[in-house]
């Protein structure tokens, strides 16, 4: 796991206390594309997670929650994109 994927598991952790987390570096699928450094640099990610947090809110709310949650990584020079997969326990 890169610098980058290590401080979005951390501050996820810290903002969420998520049941599950998987954080996925999608960055070498989109070579070419705009937001891709080329250097190796991690920019594009996939975060699933399950958490207590998100019983009760719309998926809006917790795409809001787990950007409030990253604060300044969400930046073009260092996370380009983020798809977000966020559920509640007992959500499938």
């Amino acid at each position: 796991m890169g610098a980058v994927a290590q401080e979005i598991d951390r501050r996820l952790r810290a903002a969420l206390a998520p049941e599950r987390l998987e954080i996925q570096d999608d960055s070498s699928k989109h070579a070419g594309h705009a937001g891709h450094r080329g250097d190796g640099a991690e920019s594009h990610f996939t975060v699933r997670l399950t958490s207590a947090v998100f019983a009760g809110q719309n998926r809006v709310a917790r795409q809001r929650a787990v950007y409030a949650a990253l604060g300044d990584l969400i930046a073009p020079d260092r996370i380009h994109a983020l798809s977000i997969e966020a559920k509640a326990p007992g959500e499938s």
